[in-house]
């Protein structure tokens, strides 16, 4: 296209200086600096084709071009078949792309179906000239600390078990700024949501400090629902960036020069690390990291090919300085969860239930599940903060959480009831209430016995209750209905009975009585009549 300009501009200057400065062939020439057969050849052509000076204002270069070759040198396109340039372009470029989509296999594939058609180097030219006319791109320029690029190469990285050689593969995390083309690149076991946060953690460690917006790609653990105006962003992963002040911003699905910058980060990365270290072997990812870590410092390190410098001295120029700062402590990852609360005001979370504020018995709420703590939020507001707790079916409660009813009842316990009774009325009424707590088979059955007792010194005073209670343990007659009718009665104002006092009398004998010796011996209900002989019947 170059060499096409340079001919029709000198095309324009032999026909100006032929006919309106009036010069000689040879003259045109020297001037030129061009073969006299070419001024010849220019001249013949225009003459042929009807092209005289001035120009028309309509007729460009490439309308020129075609006045004066199309009568001997017929277009390329009607002697040999070219490609569709518009499908070759989805194929390289658009949404169609294919991971290993080169200009050769694509003319490999159009020799193969036009086998008398171009060369590739020609095959190549016409490319460029159908790309230049389409849509120009945008080269976007990136003001220093503002944009991290972050995604997961598409090359995995092998590692081999030392137990039995068996390999598995570790996947590469690369990050890549904006201004610089700084890098930083880390294997882990998979590509899940965990390490998808630690690897962004370790990166801005990596750094120093925390870019202004971070872009990624559409995956699942940084978009729940991609969308070209309003994506939905994983909750964990919005947290993340809240926490060191960063922005969301993920690149257009199926748009790869959102992300041009990774995209060329994650091809260096492969290129540089993966298949330099392709014939090392490594047992576990700290291994292998720190064979990357190593390569990487190299990677940042190599002067750049069109420019002076290299990515770290870049770095060090324009990103690091205007990084923001890394926060006071690192970001805890918690995952998310939606629960109802139950009627009981607990909500179960990985089969253990942890209370909330009893109003919101019934509700939806929001869970957030720490490694140590679990918080629960209600409408954007935290209601609840608990230890976690990982036994299957278990409760943590806080008793603030509870109703007021709840919490004073639950306040009951034997011992407590005994004290109070004992304060509050004397010492005969906490061992009445003693006595009948100890006659129930669970404490709990004679709370609300004990609860009555006490109340009835609002209605007959403290003095006659302690007096009735005295009466009732004397009689052992401890019930809440027994002190509760001697009241009603009077029966606390009468004298106390007399205590039982034991008979000192010796036994009595009688021929009638057989004695204890009978009932524990098992010789009276023998047949032998000499064991009986030992036993006598009693006298008729």
């Amino acid at each position: 296209m170059a060499r096409k300009r340079v001919s029709m501009r000198n095309a324009r200057t032999i026909l100006r200086l032929r006919h309106e400065a009036g010069l000689g062939l040879r003259e045109i020439s020297r001037s030129l600096r061009i073969s006299h057969g070419t001024v010849v050849n220019y001249l013949q052509r225009a003459e042929a084709a009807g092209v005289g000076w001035p120009l028309p204002e309509h007729i460009d270069d490439e309308h020129l071009g075609q006045l004066l070759f199309a009568s001997k040198h017929p277009p390329e396109a009607a002697r040999r078949a070219l490609p569709d340039m518009a499908e070759l372009h989805k194929e390289l470029r658009g949404k169609r792309r294919h991971k290993g989509i080169t200009r050769r296999l694509l003319w490999e594939e159009y020799r193969g179906a036009h086998p008398e058609g171009y060369g590739y180097t020609q095959f190549c030219e016409y490319y460029k000239r159908y790309e230049s006319g389409l849509e120009p791109t945008l080269r976007q320029p990136y003001q220093a600390g503002e944009k991290l690029f972050v995604d997961w190469a598409g090359e995995t990285l092998a590692l081999a078990d030392p137990a039995n050689g068996r390999l598995r593969p570790a996947y590469l995390f690369v990050a890549a700024l904006g201004a610089s083309n700084y890098t930083y690149a880390e294997v882990f076991e998979n590509m899940q949501l965990p390490f998808w946060v630690e690897a962004h953690i370790h990166a801005w460690e990596f750094f120093g400090g925390v870019t202004t917006i971070t872009v990624p790609d559409n995956t699942k653990t940084a978009v729940n629902k991609p969308c070209r105006y309003e994506p939905s962003l994983h909750r964990t992963y919005e947290e993340l960036a809240d926490h060191y002040g960063t922005v969301i911003i993920p690149a257009r699905a199926g748009e790869p020069q959102d992300k041009a910058k990774v995209e060329a980060a994650v091809q260096n990365a492969e290129r540089r690390l993966l298949a330099v270290l392709r014939h090392q072997t490594f047992f576990s990812l700290a291994e292998a990291n720190a064979a990357i870590r190593r390569a990487l410092e190299d990677l940042n390190r190599r002067p750049f090919q069109k420019m002076p410098g290299c990515r770290a001295q870049l770095f060090a120029e324009l990103d690091q300085p205007a990084l923001r700062p890394l926060p006071a402590q690192r970001y805890e990852m918690g995952v998310w969860r939606s629960a109802k609360a139950n009627i009981d005001y607990h909500v179960q979370v990985d089969w253990h239930c942890y209370s909330v504020p009893y109003r919101l018995a019934n509700q939806s709420v929001d869970v957030r599940l720490g490694s140590r703590a679990v918080e629960i939020f209600y409408r954007g507001q935290r209601v609840a903060v608990h230890a976690r707790n990982y036994q299957r079916g278990g409760y943590t409660t806080d008793s603030a959480h509870r109703p007021k009813a709840h919490q004073r009842h639950l306040e009951w316990t034997p011992s407590r009831l005994v004290r109070w009774s004992s304060h509050e009325v004397g010492p005969y009424c906490g061992q009445a209430v003693t006595h009948l707590l100890a006659s129930k088979p669970h404490p709990e059955q004679g709370y609300r016995a004990c609860l009555g007792i006490l109340r009835l010194r609002r209605h007959y005073g403290v003095a006659r209750l302690e007096s009735a209670c005295q009466r009732a343990v004397l009689l052992d007659a401890c019930s809440y209905q027994s002190i509760k009718s001697m009241l009603a009665t009077a029966a606390d104002r009468q004298s106390l009975p007399a205590p039982d006092v034991p008979d000192a009398a010796p036994p009595v004998r009688h021929t009638n009585l057989r004695g204890q010796a009978y009932y524990t011996s098992a010789a009276p209900m023998t047949n032998n009549p000499e064991r009986r002989a030992e036993y006598p019947e009693p006298a008729a």
